[in-house]
């Protein structure tokens, strides 16, 4: 082995023939603006080739298959070892999936109840199953291991009992043909469908909201002047019963959120909430039940293990059941304390993934990274101080060294100076974004990156703000021009909080990794938007119908319960609405994509379909829409890619064979638009599509502001399925920026700076910095620190994370 990686002739993406070597048992930063190429070098590239090697030594068969899939483009990489990535994605776990299983601290959990546990005297001893309420033998069987019920009653499928049922007055049941067709159901039964709900019969109420029955019936619809509608036949469903098959068979989210919201949602009677057998919830270690550890924070679980560990240490003799204890004890303490130095003290093992930011779960799997005890491999991490304050960074930068020391090459892709700084190597990749980027302008030690005038990185690496880019001038910090005063604010770790939020201001919420922010934030939306007109993050619509759904395994357990507390606002500039903008995606399949999200794709379709050769068809604006059977690919239905599902293997997505990625037919690309197919627009850039379309303004308004934010350099087609949390958060930004004047509003933003280049952070600033002199008022959670320095007001909570957080320690203007 030469000592280091030599890579020759990269090409993924935007990288422009790059060669580059990175010395092996070090510590390397890749640093760069948002989609200036560092991520197709990192993963696509050096993890890309290790991965397409393991293929290599696959059936052929499924490597046909995945060939296109799998393909880092670049002409030679020597002294490559294997590769492990850590990415910031969420795919791969279901609803059920907690802190305990991803880092398998669960399992250990598990046996020790199982082998350690005090059990009632007579009671049989149980294994490792019936402590999990994933499996038919632990999960408590009236809830199925879930801990709630969901009920569906009167009241909650039938809000609103002055309509009737023509008028929609079982709003449990599904919209569109379906509904209707129930509809029609009961009125040909011969139930009066135009009187209000309240005054029917209790009799036929009872019926048509909880029969089992499923009566089939010749249904005669009224006639429709557009279309001939013919007699069917017709079979009905009770609402009750609908609710209860769509819930236990739905793997879209969308189609159950809607769902639940036409049941009453109780803790399971039976198990009271805690989702196991009376069986393993009677046996316990060291006084506590199996369900009551996991629902400690880590650090606090910690005290009875050491403790249990100290006791057994100094017994001369160790029986067979003791010994196993230890065993046990040593794995899970390990795997605690890891936890706990990656600053995720405060976490619970029985914590769903879901709840679980994203920075957070890959610390978790860098835990469970060290604990594997690899030698010789090479890490490539997706920036691991994500969401961590800068307090809780010299911790992980001394893990990061702990793999190194191990014999080991950890790369990461990271935005945080103060980690790049203390790296060995760094590799800046550059100048700008997209067709501006791709060149490495620096591959050396980071002290003499300062040295290279082309790097925009080098401006940040030893002056973290530049508060004139921000707020040109920078003017003195906004008074406010009234409060929103709030009171009683409780959510998780968040309890009894008062806190005078200051309307017309930037106000930024900092603290701890896990004091309280995220909660806060939560609790603010749902307080506020309870009196308020409320916009929660959805999917794209194009991507929202049932089945969309790639997550796969439904939540298991209900949403959480509003927040409570009080809020009322004095003087001028309160909000009419709130706006939670969040790092969910923006749509869960390559069918969702940046134009349509962001709505400037229905002025294309429109643009298209004025055409004279569309006109002369007879094609609407629907015809261009890759969402509509009429005008995609009938291959891969519009998505411009197939799905590839391997055997042991995970799946992918490859290029459709048929449509090569461009999602229309071939006769819809046949029409033009300024020389331009449809697929032509699909993959220009914002910055490009900016010059295509400088006449269409409401196509021009989106742009402008998805390039104001920093994203010139992505494709108006580019998948959600291909956007980090952070292109995500933007995207819905510039969806609201480009609505122009609103009513007073209050944003809400958790960490929006996640995932950012620092030019990329003084960018988006700006622009929240001008929500708030348009009148707006935005609150923002972070750890920047040119987001704190920036802010009108800083409230920071603390003093600690988990339970010994959640309360406002200073609030400085």
């Amino acid at each position: 082995m030469s000592g280091r990686i030599e890579v020759r002739g990269a090409r993924l993406h935007n990288l422009r023939d790059v060669d580059v070597d990175l010395p092996r048992d070090a510590l390397v930063a890749v640093t760069g603006v948002s989609g200036s190429g560092k991520s197709s070098l990192a993963f696509g590239t050096v993890h890309g080739e290790a991965q397409r090697r393991y293929l290599d030594s696959v059936a052929p068969y499924a490597r046909r298959l995945i060939s296109t899939a799998v393909d880092p483009q670049v002409r030679d990489v020597r002294g490559l070892p294997p590769t492990v990535a850590l990415e910031q994605g969420r795919g791969g776990f279901g609803g059920r999936s907690t802190v305990g299983t991803v880092t398998t601290t669960g399992s250990t959990l598990r046996m020790l109840w199982s082998r350690c546990g005090t059990y009632p005297e007579g009671a049989a001893r149980l294994d490792s199953d019936s402590f999990s309420p994933n499996t038919p033998d632990g999960a408590c069987p009236t809830c199925g291991g879930l801990g709630v019920v969901h009920e569906p009653t009167e009241a909650s499928m039938v809000p609103d009992d002055t309509l009737s049922i023509a008028e929609g007055a079982v709003a449990a049941w599904p919209g569109a043909w379906l509904g209707k067709n129930y509809r029609d159901i009961v009125a040909t039964l011969g139930h009066d469908v135009d009187v209000p709900w309240r005054e029917l019969p209790r009799e036929t109420r009872e019926w048509i909201l909880f029969t089992d029955e499923q009566p089939v019936v010749t249904v005669v619809p009224t006639r429709d002047a557009e279309r001939i509608n013919r007699p069917y036949q017709g079979t009905f469903s009770s609402a009750a019963r609908y609710v209860r098959r769509t819930l236990a068979e739905t793997r879209s989210a969308t189609q159950r959120a809607r769902t639940l919201r036409f049941v009453e949602t109780r803790p399971c009677a039976t198990c009271g909430g805690r989702r196991l057998r009376t069986e393993a919830l009677a046996v316990t270690w060291q006084g506590l039940a199996i369900d009551e550890a996991a629902a400690l924070p880590v650090t606090r679980l910690l005290e009875p293990v050491r403790r249990r560990l100290d006791e057994l240490a100094v017994l001369p003799e160790r029986d067979a059941r003791q010994q196993a204890e230890v065993l046990l004890l040593e794995d899970l303490c390990g795997r605690l304390a890891l936890m706990e130095e990656l600053g995720l003290g405060h976490l619970t093992l029985g914590r769903p993934t879901g709840g679980v930011s994203s920075g957070e779960l890959q610390r978790l799997r860098l835990a469970t990274a060290l604990r594997s005890g690899l030698f010789g491999v090479v890490y490539v991490l997706d920036e691991p101080s994500a969401g961590l304050h800068p307090a809780d960074t010299d911790q992980l930068v001394a893990l990061l060294r702990r793999l190194v020391e191990a014999g080991n090459t950890v790369v990461v892709v990271e935005h945080d100076m103060g980690v790049v700084a203390r790296c060995d190597w760094v590799v800046d990749v550059g100048p700008g974004a997209g067709a501006e980027g791709g060149h490495v302008l620096w591959c050396g030690p980071p002290a003499r990156l300062a040295e290279v005038e082309d790097s925009v990185t080098a401006r940040y690496l030893h002056e973290r703000v530049h508060l004139d880019e921000i707020r040109p001038g920078m003017p003195s910090r906004r008074e406010g021009t009234g409060t929103l005063r709030f009171t009683g604010l409780t959510r998780h770790t968040v309890r009894g909080v008062d806190l005078d939020l200051p309307l017309g201001t930037l106000t930024v919420v900092t603290g701890v990794s896990g004091s309280g922010k995220t909660s806060l934030l939560d609790a603010v939306h749902d307080v506020t938007g309870a009196r308020l007109a409320r916009v929660e993050d959805q999917p794209d619509a194009d991507d929202a119908g049932e089945g969309d759904d790639t997550e796969g395994t439904p939540a298991p357990v209900a949403e959480d319960a509003p927040a409570a507390g009080e809020v009322r606002g004095e003087g001028d500039g309160i909000p009419r609405r709130v706006v939670r903008i969040s790092q969910k995606p923006i749509g869960r399949s390559p069918r969702s994509t940046l134009a349509t999200y962001t709505g400037m794709w229905d002025a294309v379709r429109k643009l298209f379909a004025a055409t004279p050769e569309a006109r002369e068809r007879g094609w609407t604006a629907s015809r261009f829409s890759f969402n509509t059977a009429a005008g995609q690919c009938p291959t891969c239905g519009g998505e411009g890619a197939v799905a590839v599902e391997l055997l042991f293997l995970p799946g992918t997505y490859s290029t459709c064979p048929t449509c090569r990625g461009a999602r229309f037919d071939a006769r819809t690309l046949e029409v033009t638009w300024d020389g331009r197919t449809v697929a032509d627009l699909l993959a220009m850039t914002v910055v490009q599509a900016q010059e295509a379309l400088a006449e269409v303004p409401a196509a021009r308004r989106a742009l402008d502001a998805l390039e104001a934010l920093g994203l010139g350099y992505l494709t108006l087609g580019q998948p959600a399925t291909e956007l980090s949390g952070g292109e995500a958060q933007r995207i819905k930004l510039a969806t609201e920026l480009q609505r122009g004047r609103r009513a007073a509003t209050l944003y809400l933003f958790d960490e929006p700076t996640t995932g950012l280049h620092p030019a990329d952070v003084h960018r988006l600033l700006a622009q929240l910095h001008t929500l708030v002199d348009a009148g707006h008022t935005v609150l923002v959670a972070e750890h920047d620190e040119a987001a704190v320095a920036s802010a009108d007001v800083v409230v920071e909570l603390g003093p600690g994370a988990g339970d010994e957080g959640g309360r406002v320690v200073s609030v400085r203007r």
